[in-house]
């Protein structure tokens, strides 16, 4: 008897329907992040981070402000 030298992989007994599929990957799409308004200087920055343009958190200076190069 021969032996064949090939795989076997899973094969779907059924074709998945576009609304299957696509109710699968509907929590694939990108999400916007939160960008709220820096109280000091205005700029937008993500939430909960320090502001990179005046360095301020909370109404506290934690780093010095990066200089205009």
């Amino acid at each position: 008897m021969m032996k064949l030298d090939i795989q076997m992989f899973a094969v779907p007994d059924h074709r998945v329907s576009k609304t299957r599929k696509r109710m699968r990957r509907s929590h694939n799409a990108l999400e916007i992040p939160g960008m709220v308004k820096c109280p000091n200087c205005g700029e937008m920055i993500k939430a909960h981070r320090v502001c990179p343009k005046c360095g301020t958190y909370k109404g506290k200076t934690v780093v010095a402000p990066k200089e205009a190069e």
